[in-house]
């Protein structure tokens, strides 16, 4: 996969290392002579340019690439370099950093990003990730199907604990995408029995998730019995 970022800063430099490991090719962009440290990154492409230039762009030859990553500490340069790179050049993936949270609205697919990620938003996260048990907590916004990528860890007085995956009447438009299980990840099969501690991760529509903690952090008790599927053959009744 190519890949062409803009802004050879710290956080350039760390995307293209992390890209060259996995066996990437990476383009790094830069107007900033000072930003051209072509010995921190000695595997990636350097370029000595405007990426907000379509002569810069054409010279990147930027329709090569797979995905683009607009990573400078400017949210106007990173706005101009994702849509150059969607409406110009047609790249099927463009990630977008943003530098200040009020401007994130601004992040989607009219700009041409696929993909927002809001470094003070995804640090939040994390630290409620890490504390949190029985809260939904979002991870990642996508553009794209106003979809996110959520997480909830499973509390021990949880209905859903000792249910089989299959037998779970998720919400619509979720999907159960990994449980993370201790050291584990486990890809979800029907069979699965759902254990306390259990670090699940979806992709859920926004407004899904609402409903979605609420199955699953519901105590023990008749409600139990609202979260799975009839045992007796019976039908489900319809959902939402």
């Amino acid at each position: 996969m190519r890949v062409a970022i803009a802004g050879a800063g710290a956080v350039g430099r760390s995307i293209a290392g992390e890209l060259l490991e996995n066996g990437h090719e990476v383009l790094l962009i830069d107007k900033n002579p000072s930003s051209i440290s072509v010995e921190r990154v000695p595997q990636a492409e350097w370029l000595l340019a405007d990426a907000c230039e379509i002569t810069s762009l054409d010279e990147a030859a930027l329709q090569r690439c797979d995905v683009v990553i607009a990573a400078t500490g400017d949210d106007k340069v990173n706005l101009v370099v994702s849509l150059l790179a969607k409406t110009e050049y047609g790249v099927p993936r463009v990630v977008s950093r943003v530098n200040n949270p009020k401007n994130e609205w601004l992040f989607n697919e009219a700009w041409g990003v696929d993909v927002a990620v809001s470094t003070p938003r995804l640090m939040s996260a994390l630290v409620e990730e890490a504390v949190s048990v029985g809260d939904l907590v979002r991870l990642l916004r996508f553009s794209q199907g106003d979809a996110n990528l959520v997480e909830l860890t499973l509390p021990p007085d949880a209905a859903l604990v000792g249910t089989r995956v299959g037998d779970v009447r998720w919400p619509t438009d979720t999907s159960l995408v990994t449980i993370i299980r201790g050291h584990r990840v486990v890809t979800p099969a029907k069979d699965d029995v759902l254990e306390a501690g259990d670090e699940l991760l979806f992709v859920a529509a926004t407004s899904r998730e609402e409903q979605l903690e609420d199955l699953l952090s519901v105590p023990r008790g008749e409600e139990a019995a609202q979260a799975v599927s009839r045992a007796d053959g019976e039908p489900d009744e319809p959902r939402d």
